[in-house]
């Protein structure tokens, strides 16, 4: 049986985001489990909770403000450059990961961070040096993380989640 924290935070997604987590499991228990076939690289089987994880993420951030619905909405919003420790100092108040830090912990920042990096981009982006195939079970692995941060980013953040009626579209931040 589902904890309580789990139905709240699976009722909090998106019907989108619960479509790609679900079919995402489908591929993963119904047909990968199941076939003779073995692939070089399951990473394939990561991207519905990658796109999954990165929509969940922009709606948490809308929804306690550290975005605007502009940012939201847009198609040039860079979550990652956004949330990168590296460049908190540059970025400042615009900083995703200052602003994890400043609500939760940097154990939260950090995890949201390790995440998006070994779910996102470690994965999708091409190396001729480093292909980055993955078995099976490092699929697991990702997608177990991926799914326990998501859960843990809105039981820490969820009390900072403005349940307001929609305002007025904030300026964007992403281009300042």
């Amino acid at each position: 049986m589902p904890s309580d924290t789990y139905r709240e935070f699976w009722e909090y997604l998106s019907t989108p985001q619960r479509d790609l987590i679900q079919e995402g499991q489908y591929l993963m228990n119904d047909i990968i489990r199941h076939q003779s076939y073995h692939f070089k690289d399951y990473s394939f089987l990561v991207f519905p909770f990658s796109k999954a994880y990165e929509g969940f993420l922009k709606q948490l951030f809308k929804d306690t403000k550290f975005i605007s619905h502009l940012d939201y909405i847009s198609d040039h919003l860079r979550l990652g450059k956004l949330m990168a420790p590296q460049l908190a100092d540059r970025l400042a108040d615009r900083s995703l990961y200052l602003k994890i830090v400043n609500a939760s912990s940097p154990q939260l920042a950090e995890k949201i961070w390790q995440t998006w990096k070994i779910g996102r981009n470690e994965l999708f982006h091409y190396y001729p040096h480093n292909i980055k195939a993955i078995p099976f079970i490092q699929v697991e692995t990702i997608i177990n993380t991926m799914l326990v941060v998501m859960e843990e980013a809105y039981v820490a953040l969820k009390p900072f989640i403005h349940t307001s009626l929609p305002q007025e579209p904030r300026e964007s931040t992403i281009n300042k």
